[in-house]
């Protein structure tokens, strides 16, 4: 059942990128003589032409992180795994995939700039104001959960039963490696004449060899100095100096090959974990046993609260792994300032949409093989997806430590990409907000020390139940997190709508998932806004949020009955001279 599931999702991604994202493809003119922002505006740091392979691996990495892992994992959990595998698959298809490659597209067109600045551009300036807020907001969330994730891994990971499955240290020394290799790769790339796949050759192998090394790496916790109380706050503070440095760094010497080598680890777990479950699903060794449908009256959630009610909840939980927010600030952040033609838009946004998608099935099959209880119920996600992971790879005859331990850095190294990615995002966002220059390094310093405080805070915060039980920070803000992400999908693909409409293009295909988006989340933030199960941190922001949220579809609809414009000036390439063009090659 398993192998059936995942088969007939790849089958059905390969014919919709063919078919439905070639047919956005022409609706959106993509011309590869039209003249891309790494080019006209390259500055060495942020504006630098990236090499197809390259920018794919930079861009999928940033956007999978945990969410397509969490969010099936826990929806496939609470809600059973039949719904979480249709909305992965529909919303992939129909809605994620046009959400990110339209908010790309429309991003390259306008100079690179952000979904706020186009909602300024086609809505109003007060838009843009509530957009850059609702963004940097958003993206503190997304900081604070995936700090809290990164720092769980790097202690443990434990199976449904509680048993330890991987020593946390192995994972943290072996992303020390990962990042070291990553340094050198970009040197090698960008200070050498080392072609791109003799490259890969040497750094890929080096990364396996390291994972390897990491499997007999233990410790019993002596290495942590003694005024940390807690092994996860020692990480988290070592996490916010990573952010720190990474957020300023040069896009070439770390973000670009630290993802590129990341993409090498999920393109081995996703053909492993895919080849495993196919052969464990022939031999017998997997099976399905979780139920297709959990019924949230079960006497078992008496003790391990619901998530909620299938309607809204379900989207908002299944983020990344279907749409996510936080994808269209890093088209239209990162992406958007690398692309070196139009027709790479596609391939990266669209395309990297449907292979997030063929992640989450793989992350909810993890789940489709426990045996319903309580116990898997209070399970870690981490661990249970590593688990999971080397399980699959056992099917193959790879030793389940080696397996689990591939899951774990995998996930880790996702988790990292996400952090330093999204506090660049958030530090472009402050400058955006207060008009200062990205040329001048001590700006770039100050807006990534102000993004960074309040996720600082809130890394440290107690959160607990209304019956007083303390829960991880993760898990505490994950709903509302899910919420504000998918309000801030909608958004986007409000500003995509616009944009599109009063520029006299064909506008449905963004504007009816964006009006499911928007319906869908508004709700669910509604009544995670006013549940009494929400910590009251949290709620006060998601409050505020959802006030932002509200007056940004108020501008939007007004500014659909205004009066169309001529589309966006385009440059040839064949206009900017031969030394503009040569910057990119």
């Amino acid at each position: 059942m398993l192998a059936v599931l995942l088969v007939s999702a790849i089958v059905l991604f390969l014919l919709a990128y063919r078919v439905y994202g070639s047919w956005i493809s022409r609706k959106l003119n993509l011309n590869d003589e039209h003249a891309v922002p790494s080019e006209v505006q390259y500055d060495g740091t942020d504006y630098v032409p990236a090499k197809t392979p390259v920018l794919f691996g930079h861009h999928f990495s940033s956007i999978a992180g945990a969410g397509p892992i969490v969010g099936p994992i826990l929806a496939g959990l609470f809600f059973g795994w039949l719904p979480a595998v249709l909305w992965i698959i529909l919303g992939s298809i129909f809605v994620g995939g046009v959400h990110d490659f339209g908010s790309m597209v429309a991003s390259i067109r306008h100079k690179a700039r952000s979904v706020a600045e186009l909602a300024k551009d086609y809505m109003t300036p007060l838009s843009f104001r509530l957009f850059l807020a609702f963004i940097w907001l958003a993206m503190v969330y997304v900081i604070v959960v995936f700090m809290d994730l990164t720092a769980v891994s790097f202690i443990d990971a434990r199976d449904a039963s509680g048993v330890e499955t991987a020593q946390g240290t192995g994972v943290a020394v072996a992303s020390g490696i990962f990042i070291l290799l990553a340094i050198l790769l970009g040197i090698v790339n960008n200070r050498t004449k080392v072609p791109i796949w003799a490259a890969t050759l040497i750094f890929v192998p080096a990364l396996l060899v390291a994972i390897g090394f990491s499997t007999q790496i233990h410790s019993d916790g002596s290495y942590i100095p003694a005024f940390f109380s807690d092994p996860k706050h020692m990480w988290i503070v070592l996490l916010l100096g990573y952010c720190l440095i990474a957020s300023v760094t040069p896009v070439w010497v770390l973000l670009q090959p630290r993802d590129y080598l990341s993409s090498f680890l999920l393109y081995i777990t996703v053909l492993g974990g895919g080849l495993g479950i196919v052969v464990g699903t022939l031999t017998g060794g997997i099976d399905v046993t979780w139920p297709a449908l959990v019924d949230p009256r079960n006497a078992i959630f008496t003790e391990v609260a619901h998530l909620g009610p299938l309607f809204p909840i379900l989207f908002i939980t299944v983020a990344c792994g279907a749409c996510s927010g936080f994808h269209s600030i890093v088209s239209s952040g990162t992406t958007a300032k690398q692309i070196k033609c139009e027709s790479d838009t596609k391939r990266i946004g669209y395309g990297g949409m449907l292979v997030e998608g063929i992640v989450a099935i793989i992350a909810l099959g993890t789940v489709m093989g426990l045996t319903f209880g309580i116990d898997a119920l209070r399970s870690d996600p981490v661990g249970l997806f590593s688990a999971g992971i080397g399980r699959f790879f056992s099917t193959l005859g790879i030793p389940v430590q080696y397996g689990t331990m591939l899951g774990l850095l995998a996930l880790s190294t996702f988790l990292l990409t996400t952090l330093d990615t999204c506090t660049r995002l958030a530090r472009y966002v402050i400058q955006e907000f207060l008009g200062w220059n990205n040329a001048e390094g001590r700006v770039r310093w100050t807006a990534t020390v102000l993004t960074l405080i309040l996720p600082a805070i809130m890394a440290f915060m107690t959160y607990t139940t209304p019956a007083g039980q303390e829960i991880p920070v993760w898990r505490a803000i994950w709903p509302v997190f899910g919420a504000t992400n998918q309000l801030l999908a909608g958004l986007a693909l409000l500003a995509v709508t616009v944009w599109l409409k009063r520029t006299g293009r064909t506008w449905q295909f963004a504007g009816i998932p964006m009006v499911f988006m928007v319906g869908m989340t508004l709700t669910a933030t509604v009544m995670l806004s006013f549940s009494g199960a929400t910590a009251t941190p949290v709620r006060v922001v998601a409050i505020f949020l959802l006030v932002l949220g509200i007056m940004m579809v108020v501008e939007a609809f007004r500014s659909l009955g205004k009066p169309n414009v001529p589309p966006e000036e385009v440059i040839l390439r064949s206009d900017l001279g031969e030394a503009a063009v040569a910057a990119g090659d």
